[in-house]
């Protein structure tokens, strides 16, 4: 994606946002308060990480291109509470208007960010990285998935177009993890993939979910270099890791599953190259922001 599309996606988000909250208007800011400058901050009410620049800067914007708004952090960087994290100028009716949308995405997007720190933090001293999924919320994927990587871990596939990933029901369809690579190298072969993707087959990572030894060999010996090894246990991560070692050291594996911060470390120590997490982006707590009033 390249940068201007990335731009133009976060300003359509936030504009569908404003939208959903203000409606025919802010009939509260309209109706008790005459339009006068205003100076606002907004100030954080907990620690972490910041995710979501882009798109507050976007949503006073919209609504009021007059307004001045000065980040004094970026993306990625940690913030502590009571840490001003915007200083804004404006006018009051415009700025109360934007307040809760704009808080809305900073405080989801920090939260995934802080949260996907808090793991990075904890497989550090490994060769590890830490990986999101698709489980996002729909509209959002591509402004959490940024929260991630600003929290300091890596997307896995943004979507079902960059990546093939054969999981346990394509298997099944297939017949066998043989066959599902097989069909699989057949079409990118084809002029079908080429025309509809606009790639080249080199450029396609191929993944397969295994679920047994059996399975981790036959993938490996149809060329498979990188695997997923979900819900298995740690003793069984750990012997699936060895076994694949032994048959390819350049196989690249990634565990999924009853992945928390207290069993991390241990799923980490097993020497998986990658964990995929999906409670990054569905099940973060939100960080704490408020905005601040002074009028001029």
């Amino acid at each position: 994606m390249t940068p201007d599309t990335h731009t133009s996606i976060t300003r359509t988000i936030v504009e569908s946002a404003l939208k959903e909250d203000i409606g025919k208007g802010d009939l509260t800011s309209l109706a008790c308060i005459e339009p006068n400058p205003m100076n606002a901050q907004i100030k954080a009410k907990s620690d972490g990480y910041l995710s979501g620049v882009m798109p507050v800067l976007f949503a006073f914007d919209t609504v009021d291109s007059a307004n001045i708004i000065r980040p004094l952090k970026n993306d990625g960087d940690s913030f502590k509470t009571g840490d001003i994290i915007f200083e804004i100028e404006g006018f009051n009716q415009t700025i109360l208007t934007v307040e809760r949308t704009a808080l809305n995405f900073l405080g989801h997007l920090s939260g995934i960010a802080s949260l996907t720190n808090q793991f990075v933090q904890k497989v550090k001293g490994t060769n590890c990285k830490i990986l999101d999924t698709r489980k996002t919320t729909p509209g959002l994927r591509m402004l959490e998935k940024d929260a991630v990587r600003h929290g300091g871990g890596f997307n896995h596939r943004i979507g079902l177009y960059d990546m093939i990933l054969i999981k346990d029901n394509h298997i099944s369809s297939a017949g066998s993890i043989s066959n599902a690579i097989k069909q699989t190298k057949e079409f990118l072969d084809t002029s079908d993939f080429r025309i509809q993707f606009q790639e080249q087959k080199e450029n396609i990572e191929i993944e397969v979910e295994v679920a047994t030894q059996d399975q981790l060999c036959e993938a490996i010996e149809v060329g498979v270099t990188r695997l997923l090894l979900d819900n298995q246990s740690i003793d069984s991560l750990r012997s699936m890791v060895q076994k694949a070692r032994e048959l390819n050291k350049e196989v690249k594996l990634e565990a999924s599953g009853n992945v928390n911060l207290e069993t991390i470390e241990a799923i980490a120590q097993t020497g998986v190259d990658y964990i995929s997490i999906g409670a990054l982006t569905h099940s973060a707590i939100s960080s704490d922001f408020t905005l601040l009033t002074d009028e001029a």
